[in-house]
């Protein structure tokens, strides 16, 4: 072991020795100052000199005038003649005319056989205590005149329903039946009403 030991320090040592002795020799060489740098001046504002405009000489030649052309030459239109004569006017006579003699005796306007029908239909007011949909029957005379009497409800499905639909019907009109001629009374008309509930997103709400 020792004496590995002393071949790892003898070349170090000789390493030293040479890195010694070179430094002795660049430290014994003359120091030999450097040549002065030669000074440069510089000018802060330069004179710029003026540049020479170069002109281009033109030479317009002249221009030559144009002649406008001469203008069409105008047609002369031929004036119509003022007519001597009068302008002839037609003039017609209404012819007399006589009404014919209608035997008033004789004439009759006959009007077809007919059942009442309906005019006015004024839809029923939804009592606020009703909570779903429903219907009533119903059944009533027409007279002569038009008007629905005698109104009764036959069936309603919520007995709320009977009064705003025997309402709605007296203020219906019809058109009265027509028997030879003339407006007579009907009897026994039956109707249906319906009363349709929605809720709150338009959705009818069933019976």
């Amino acid at each position: 072991m020792g004496f590995l030991r002393w071949l790892a320090i003898v070349p170090a040592a000789i390493v030293t020795v040479v890195l010694f002795v070179l430094m002795m020799s660049l430290i014994s060489e003359e120091f030999k100052p450097q040549d002065k740098l030669d000074l440069q001046s510089f000018e802060i504002n330069p004179k710029v000199e003026d540049l020479k405009l170069l002109e281009r000489e033109t030479k317009i030649t002249e221009i030559k005038k144009i002649e406008t052309p001469p203008p069409p030459p105008q047609i002369e239109r031929q004036k119509a003649d003022r007519p001597a004569e009068p302008i002839a006017s037609l003039e017609g006579a209404v012819p007399e005319f006589e009404a014919p003699e209608i035997d008033r005796s004789q004439f009759q306007i006959t009007v077809s056989d007919r059942d009442a029908q309906p005019l006015v239909r004024i839809p029923p007011i939804m009592p606020p205590r009703a909570e779903k949909s429903g219907h009533c029957k119903v059944r009533f005379n027409v007279s002569p005149e038009g008007a629905p009497f005698d109104v009764v409800a036959t069936y309603c499905t919520q007995s709320l329903f009977e009064r705003p639909t025997v309402k709605s019907v007296q203020k219906w009109k019809y058109n009265p039946k027509i028997q030879d001629g003339r407006p007579v009374g009907r009897s026994g008309v039956e109707s249906r009403i319906t009363f349709r509930l929605a809720d709150e997103r338009g959705n009818v709400i069933p019976e």
